[in-house]
């Protein structure tokens, strides 16, 4: 030993045998040698050894119907997922050294067909990683992943619904047309304004969803409840890419719910606006939220702008404007300036009030305004002079490079329109010409170009005195541009031809500069992805495939299922007897049938076999009596029961023609409300059977004084200890009514109690003895407060309501 433990070659070989004799367990056709495997393979695991090269024998097991090798294989591939750090469980850079392509394939082929969820979130991973392009694996699998994805653990959900995304874009027609009818129910299309027109037009065909398109979009609903942000997300683009437009708003409360999705939020809001101006109130900014935060809501609020909300909404905005974070107030400036240019009938009122913020004693706030109306004034050319001349008359109190520079811009571009006062900003700037920014200098130096050419009489000594200062400046761009401008407006023998177009190329009219959302363009990207994020196309990223012109064949997606019987009590051919005994009681149900309460721990079973004709005449009756079930044409040969549950003792018998047997079971329910799971199995047909017990039967009585109650209450509180305070009627606050009542309920004993208000009632659960106490005290006006502690809280919850609902009953 201590060589093996001692030398590192030795120990090699020691765990390299012991994991080929795991190996070969888990190739057996003996299930309970591949139990012990796992057993083996996950002490392993606990204690840190390294057993990732058994993953491939390991694998092969995940789709085993023994549950409980089925759970260690699960513990297992997570483990080894968290070390591979991948959330595939068939992780491709290791399995492809033990295995080729193709074998990857058959085993997620078969994976794909698993009913577990423990496997369906992992699979899909496997197959996005392997197998991307071999859509034939999913449509005999499309309808159970659907059905199957509320039940999935989050990552699972995410990466499922991301998948079917992109097939739904490959196997269903666009549902984004006017004569859409959206579902099976008949519902009225969105477009409803146009049917009228619609009406004459014989050659239209008139869209009808696909089931399947309908399946998954019902499925992925009841997602959008989560707490889990990404799984929000994943249904969110599903909607947005694949619903009927008008449905697309299901998504806007849960993603205003989780406020943390903002960026996807404004890029939804540029394309309809309408999904989010209800809850507009949402996006209003609050003084805890940072910078990033504040300049996404203050996006949205932007693009939700309209005719009717415009004013709420600049209301608003005049309270960001004095926020204290210049970067935030900026950006609400830029966002007034939008409206403005939006929204025509509050264009005048956004300038006033930009031309108000020119005397904010915040300089960046004045700088950002004077840019902002710049680029308004370029909208409405032929107006708005005076605006022009009022920050003429401010410009030597701003100070900031970029507001100077755009105020140098306004006067050289629209100069005839402030003849008077053009000339005076250029000798003003004359003077301080050398201690100006460069932005500065290069707008400066345009502005005398501009008054050259259109009051030279008065400007011509300006202009030259400043192009004799740029000529020397020691910026090589205003150096150059000095040089330019001299040979485009100054004429020589060298320039002049160029001299001629001087004023088609200066004073040119120019296109209005147009103010919109930076996430306008992002449509081009899936919704959630980082692509959509970044506005880039990122590495990984698939495209979604344009809709089909003409839908694919659906019915690759029929998969043949049999559906398991629905036990009715009507007719007599399974029967279920009853021997009453003081054992406790418990409640049985057949599929949909009602709960019958029995007081007994042994359930006896009496299988009649016959043949019964479908779907008439009534079979022939039976003896068998008082509860009866049916089931389809029964040719009986071979009859066992199959459970899915470990506290029901099997049984095999062989039944001829019209014969019958009597079965007794015990059933330990393990202080579990989970129901009993089995199957009556033939040759040919099996037959689903549940037997759940009432919460309050899974008790025995407990006997206990005042003082014990008290004194065990007291160790039962906090997190085991449930309560409701319920309203009794007069005729149920008797102390016989209310022993009676819960009794009937709960199988507890009564405890005394020295106060007349006060109802103590103990007992203890059948399989682990757990104590379950339950008081009632009475208060005024018929209201009780009933307390309910015990250690099992799932029990005490589900005992809670029913003892609620029989003391309140008349």
């Amino acid at each position: 030993r201590s060589g093996v433990s001692g030398h590192p070659a030795l120990m090699d070989t020691a765990v390299s045998h012991q994991n080929e004799d795991l190996k070969e367990m888990l190739e057996s056709n003996k299930e309970s040698l591949k139990l012990e495997a796992m057993k083996r393979i996950v002490g392993l695991i606990s204690k840190g050894k390294n057993a990732s090269e058994l993953f491939p024998a390991v694998v092969k097991n995940v789709a085993s119907k023994n549950i409980e090798l089925k759970k260690l294989v699960y513990v297992y591939l997570v483990r080894y997922a968290e070390e591979q750090q991948d959330l595939a469980l068939l992780s491709i850079s290791t399995f492809q050294r033990a295995l080729k392509k193709e074998q990857l394939i058959e085993v997620i082929e078969k994976l794909l067909k698993d009913k577990s969820t423990l496997v369906a979130g992992s699979v899909v991973v496997a197959f996005e990683e392997v197998c991307p392009d071999r859509i034939d694996l999913i449509h005999k699998n499309f309808r159970k992943l659907c059905n199957l994805l509320v039940d999935v653990e989050e990552w699972g959900q995410v990466v499922i619904i991301n998948m079917l995304t992109r097939y739904a874009r490959t196997q269903f027609t666009s549902p984004w047309r006017e004569d859409a009818m959206f579902d099976e129910n008949n519902e009225k299309a969105f477009y409803d304004s146009d049917s009228e027109e619609k009406k004459g037009q014989a050659d239209v065909k008139t869209y009808i969803m696909d089931p399947d398109h309908r399946l998954l979009l019902r499925n992925t609903k009841p997602l959008l409840q989560s707490r889990n942000t990404a799984v929000v997300m994943a249904v969110a683009q599903l909607y947005w890419h694949l619903a009927p437009k008008h449905e697309v708003s299901i998504v806007t409360k849960s993603l205003v719910r989780l406020l943390r999705s903002h960026r996807y939020i404004v890029g939804s809001s540029v394309r309809r606006p309408g999904m989010f101006e209800p809850y507009m109130k949402s996006f209003y900014v609050r003084s805890t939220d940072s910078t990033h935060i504040k300049t996404l809501k203050l996006e949205i609020l932007t693009n939700l702008a309209n005719e009717a909300n415009i004013s709420t909404i600049l209301r608003e905005f005049q309270t960001y404007v004095k926020s204290q974070d210049k970067a935030f107030a900026a950006a609400t400036i830029q966002a007034i300036g939008r409206c403005a240019t939006n929204i025509s009938e509050v264009t005048d009122t956004c300038l006033n009030g930009l031309v108000l913020l020119l005397s904010n004693r915040d300089e960046s706030v004045v700088a950002e305004s004077v840019v902002v109306i710049k680029k308004l004034l370029q909208t409405q050319p032929n107006q708005h002079s005076d605006i022009i001349s009022h920050m003429a008359k401010l410009f030597d109190n701003i100070t900031v490079p970029m507001a100077r520079a755009s105020i140098l811009w306004l006067m050289g571009e629209y100069c005839e329109r402030v003849p008077k006062i053009a000339p005076d900003v250029l000798r003003k700037m004359a003077k301080t010409f050398t201690v100006e920014e460069d932005i500065v200098k290069l707008q400066t130096v345009n502005l005398a170009a501009k008054l050259f050419l259109t009051n030279s009489k008065q400007t011509k000594l300006l202009t030259q005195y400043i192009l004799n200062l740029g000529k020397y400046d020691q910026n090589y761009d205003i150096r150059d541009r000095t040089r330019f401008i001299r040979q485009l407006i100054v004429p020589s023998e060298k320039s002049s031809t160029l001299n001629k177009y001087a004023r088609r190329i200066l004073l040119a009219s120019k296109p209005a500069p147009v103010l919109e959302s930076a996430f306008k363009d992002r449509d081009r990207f899936q919704l959630g992805t980082l692509s959509h994020s970044l506005n880039i196309k990122t590495s990984g990223y698939q495209e979604l495939s344009e809709w089909p012109a003409v839908a694919p064949d659906p019915s690759v997606r029929n998969v043949e299922v049999i559906e398991p019987v629905k036990f009715l009590l009507k007719s007599a051919l399974f029967q279920l007897q009853v021997s009453f005994t003081e054992k406790p009681s418990y409640s049985c149900s057949f599929g949909n049938a009602t709960r019958v309460s029995c007081k007994t721990q042994v359930v006896k079973m009496l299988v009649c076999s016959t043949l019964l004709l479908r779907p008439t005449p009534p079979p022939p009756p039976l003896i068998c009596s008082p509860f009866t079930a049916s089931f389809p044409t029964l040719h009986t040969a071979l009859l066992s029961f199959t459970f899915s549950s470990p506290f029901i003792f099997p049984f095999s018998e062989r039944l001829e023609p019209r014969a019958s047997v009597t079965v007794s079971m015990g059933i330990d329910f393990s202080d579990s409300t989970q129901a009993a799971n089995f199957q009556l199995c033939t040759k040919e047909d099996q037959f689903s059977v549940s037997i759940q017990p009432a919460v309050g039967e899974l008790l025995m009585p407990s006997t206990m004084t005042e003082a014990d109650f008290c004194k065990e209450q007291k160790k039962l509180l906090g997190m085991n200890e449930t309560s409701a305070t319920i309203t009794m009627t007069t005729a149920n606050t008797s102390s016989q009514t209310i022993n009676k009542q819960v009794l009937s309920v709960a199988n507890v004993g009564v405890a005394p109690s020295s106060q007349n208000n006060f109802h103590r009632f103990a007992g203890r659960t059948v399989s682990s003895g757990a104590l379950v106490l339950v008081s009632l005290e009475l208060k005024e006006s018929s209201s009780a407060l009933l307390t309910i502690n015990t250690e099992k809280s799932i029990m005490a919850s589900m005992l809670l309501q029913d003892l609620k609902q029989a003391l309140t009953e008349a």
